[in-house]
């Protein structure tokens, strides 16, 4: 099992002309994705480098191929419509890569996506997500998978898929830092640890999808042995989801808080790793998350080896 995605969903590319999106709908077909077509207004019609189809709109898109999921590579003054754009023609899972949107877009989308209860918002400003594959032949980057769901711009052939597996175990992964997923990731992945689905979230004040949801759609999957938590300064997202953890997780989550030794008025990358108070550093959000019985590693060499410890293996 997985959550959001698996080997079956059918994804279409918001941008698939432009230089991202061409280069990362390339490498989610190379991954195996079902990619179905993509969106570029006044290119319907046409094809692109991979042969798919491309559409005008999203809801002709979604006619024709019947796509449940988007991945989305438009510039940032137009990605808060792109989003909604998917959302009303029944997008149920929609990855905003795009960097850089403003957040009054953004909170204007968030409002409007209260009418789309059925779509899920992951991002903006994220790697997307992944439901890691079987590896059928190959080794590093050119392996190849089948039956998974690559939507983004994570490197594929670090995740492992739980059937691949030497431990048996599989987790998910939720994080604020793109990097930082793919470093959980691949120590996961090497100590025989497999991965259910990873969920890169974004570091921008207003995003989509969160811990605590996505915490939830993790325990209730029966596949999922244990959750990777990755947060950073700034805000109370990780704090409200440790005290969601301690009354509701029904399985161990380990987790990292990235910027301890952020300097002290230094601005930072991500737009959400603001400071308002003793309550967003990392130290104060670290206590939080031990005094409610997460396993925390203060270093992100030990991401790997701290989910070990909790899962026993």
């Amino acid at each position: 099992m997985a959550i959001l995605i698996d080997g079956k969903t059918k994804v279409i590319c918001q941008g698939i002309t432009g230089s991202a999106g061409a280069t990362h709908t390339k490498g989610c077909l190379g991954y195996g994705t079902q990619m179905a077509g993509g969106v570029t207004p006044g290119k319907g019609g046409q094809s692109d480098d991979n042969g798919l189809p491309i559409f005008n709109t999203v809801a002709d898109a979604v006619d024709k191929t019947g796509a449940i999921a988007t991945m989305i590579f438009v510039p940032p003054p137009f990605a808060g419509d792109a989003i909604l754009e998917a959302a009303a023609a029944g997008i149920e899972v929609i990855c905003a890569i795009t960097e850089g949107i403003a957040t009054q877009d953004m909170i204007r989308v968030k409002a409007v996506l209260n009418e789309y209860p059925n779509s899920h918002l992951i991002g903006p400003n994220c790697p997307g997500v992944i439901t890691p594959g079987r590896k059928v032949s190959g080794e590093g980057a050119t392996a190849t998978f089948e039956n998974g769901c690559k939507i983004g711009i994570m490197p594929g052939y670090i995740h492992l898929a739980k059937e691949d597996a030497s431990t048996g175990k599989a987790v998910g992964i939720i994080s604020r830092s793109g990097t930082l997923t793919y470093e959980a990731v691949w120590q996961c992945s090497e100590l025989g640890i497999g991965q259910t689905t990873c969920v890169g979230i974004g570091g921008d004040p207003v995003k989509g999808l969160n811990f605590i949801e996505l915490l939830d759609m993790f325990n209730k999957d029966d596949e999922t042995d244990g959750v990777v938590m990755i947060g950073e300064i700034g805000g109370s997202d990780e704090t409200d989801a440790a005290r969601w953890i301690k009354e509701n997780m029904t399985k161990p989550v380990a987790a990292f808080i990235a910027g301890k030794t952020a300097p002290k008025g230094k601005r930072m990358g991500h737009a959400g790793a603001i400071i308002g108070g003793k309550d967003d550093t990392a130290q104060a959000k670290i206590e939080v998350l031990q005094s409610c019985g997460i396993h925390v590693t203060e270093s992100p060499a030990d991401i790997g080896s701290t989910m070990a410890a909790a899962l026993g293996v």
